[in-house]
């Protein structure tokens, strides 16, 4: 009988921090008893709408490509719900595409988006920390996708922008801040 061992697959990185470093942190900040109370990241929307689709249905294909080449998980494809005759759009069209990532996966993209893809934008000097929803929801835009280091920038057919949505367990946008702040998103000194 041959002896195998199995390995775990490695914590990502930025989940060891959160749990070793950051919810003791928010624990003594915000002096919760239990660390089950402390917010956490449940889960992260990429989504790429591509208007231009309606003239050109190739487009769509592009921005499928790229988000699951930043995303590493496939994308669903949004559909127009109405059809609208001044936009040429059509009920059903396709129109968009989106992801939601959880566990390692939404880890490991936080983790790249922080530390490679916001550092790479030109004259970058923050995001903006008042787009929070009111839930503890926090949404951001970026205006091209040459930023992920997956994406070849000389391959790029046309540029794309993305909305992200970061989506917290807390229902308080002070609360969801803080926590976005110690995983080391680079909010905007006002």
């Amino acid at each position: 009988m041959t002896d195998t061992t199995i390995e775990a697959p490695a914590t990502p990185r930025l989940k060891q921090q959160y749990n070793d470093v950051i919810v003791p942190e928010l624990e003594k900040e915000f002096k919760y008893s239990n660390p089950m109370q402390v917010a956490r990241v449940e889960k992260v929307v990429v989504s790429m709408g591509v208007g231009a689709a309606a003239r050109d249905s190739k487009l769509i294909e592009g921005a499928v490509s790229d988000l699951t080449k930043i995303t590493g998980q496939k994308p669903k494809i949004t559909k127009a719900k109405k059809s609208v005759a001044q936009f040429h759009l059509r009920e059903g069209q396709a129109i968009g595409a989106y992801v939601t990532l959880r566990g390692d996966r939404m880890w490991e993209f936080l983790d790249r988006l922080l530390t490679l893809a916001l550092p790479r934008i030109r004259d970058f000097r923050g995001i903006n920390g008042n787009q929070f929803d009111g839930n503890g929801n926090y949404n951001f835009g970026l205006t091209e996708q040459t930023m992920f280091i997956e994406i070849d920038p000389d391959a790029v057919d046309h540029q794309r922008g993305m909305d992200i949505t970061v989506v917290t367990s807390t229902k308080d946008d002070k609360e969801a801040q803080v926590l976005l702040k110690h995983l080391g998103f680079p909010f905007k000194e006002n």
